[in-house]
């Protein structure tokens, strides 16, 4: 039983895995972070309103930027802890590990999408994901990708030959 939960890394499918593994543990990470006061700081390039400046968010609670870098939100915490989550439990098997390299793949282009437009920058108003986020995203997505669609395909020419 214990050896279905291992994670080893020794067949053809290392890639998928290791970029699941790899995506998860960035994303709990740094979702895990945006919850803790040390790793938050307020913008301060960031046009002041009043007192306070907090762009146009539902939830502005826990409003920061990460690392000084990354605008977030709790709610963007939370959903980081459950990408990341989901990326651990998905790098215990090939087919888990590809079908969430495919799904992150396309969900963070999406995101990143949105994030370069003014009107869905915040997602609807849930969380912010423009600024550095969009790069960071862009990035995660191209790495999934790899692991979800390109890697695949190069594993199925492999075995055919």
């Amino acid at each position: 039983m214990q050896d279905k939960f291992k994670l080893s890394f020794k067949s053809l499918a290392d890639t998928e895995r290791a970029i699941a593994l790899i995506l998860g543990i960035i994303f709990l990470t740094i979702g895990i972070a945006g919850f803790l006061p040390a790793f938050m700081s307020f913008p301060g390039d960031a046009p002041v309103t009043g007192d306070v400046y907090i762009p146009r968010l539902s939830s502005s609670n826990g409003y920061g930027h990460l690392f000084g870098l990354f605008p977030t939100n709790y709610v963007h915490n939370a959903v980081h802890i459950v990408v990341g989550l989901l990326g651990l439990a998905a790098a215990t098997s090939f087919s888990g590990s590809l079908v969430y390299n495919q799904g992150f793949a396309i969900a963070y282009t999406a995101i990143v999408l949105f994030g370069l437009l003014p009107a869905t920058n915040t997602t609807f108003g849930l969380m912010p994901i423009y600024g550095n986020n969009v790069w960071f995203n862009a990035l995660t997505a191209i790495l999934a990708a790899y692991g979800g669609f390109v890697k695949p395909a190069e594993l199925a020419k492999a075995t055919e030959a």
